[in-house]
């Protein structure tokens, strides 16, 4: 189901597009900022990571969304380099994924990892446990939400012409 591909062609329409995903994550991480920053977060905006799946410029989005949402963190420059870095590399692992069930582990793996470390570095508290914590909210939002919401999105035509084209 998923070509997984850059157009050719950046048109301004696309770069419209593109900015949109990313606006949307921004909104969302920050509307629900109570859940979407700490050790505990339930960021989701994280299920629009699975757009990535679909076409690869998404990930354009993911990542400037994640920066520009992380200005709000409390942890602020930690929060826009590891979690921006964390975003990076969950995009480019969704990117090899065979599968959306695959795809989905790339940001809680990525995120349980670098977050992790970050949240150690930064309260000094065990790695084991800010991994664990971030891996479950992640898991939550993109591998149990934004799985089930793309699952029955896919079956919409005009949705994912509007999302592959």
């Amino acid at each position: 189901m998923s070509e997984k591909r850059i157009s050719p062609k950046i048109t301004p329409a696309r770069i419209a597009k593109l900015a949109a995903v990313a606006a949307v994550y921004v909104v969302l991480t920050y509307a629900l900022g109570f859940m979407s920053y700490g050790s505990i977060q339930f960021r989701v905006a994280e299920a629009l990571m699975l757009l990535c799946f679909y076409r690869k410029d998404y990930g354009i989005s993911m990542i400037i969304g994640c920066f520009v949402a992380n200005i709000f963190s409390p942890m602020m420059l930690m929060d826009m380099i590891f979690g921006t870095l964390a975003t990076a590399m969950a995009v480019l692992l969704i990117y090899v994924s065979p599968n959306l069930y695959i795809a989905s582990l790339a940001p809680v793996l990525t995120n349980a990892v670098i977050v992790g470390i970050e949240l150690t570095l930064s309260f000094k508290t065990p790695f084991w446990l800010n991994a664990a914590e971030v891996a479950a909210g992640e898991f939550v939002c993109v591998s149990v939400v934004g799985v089930i919401l793309f699952k029955a999105l896919e079956k919409n035509t005009k949705f994912m012409r509007l999302v592959t084209g």
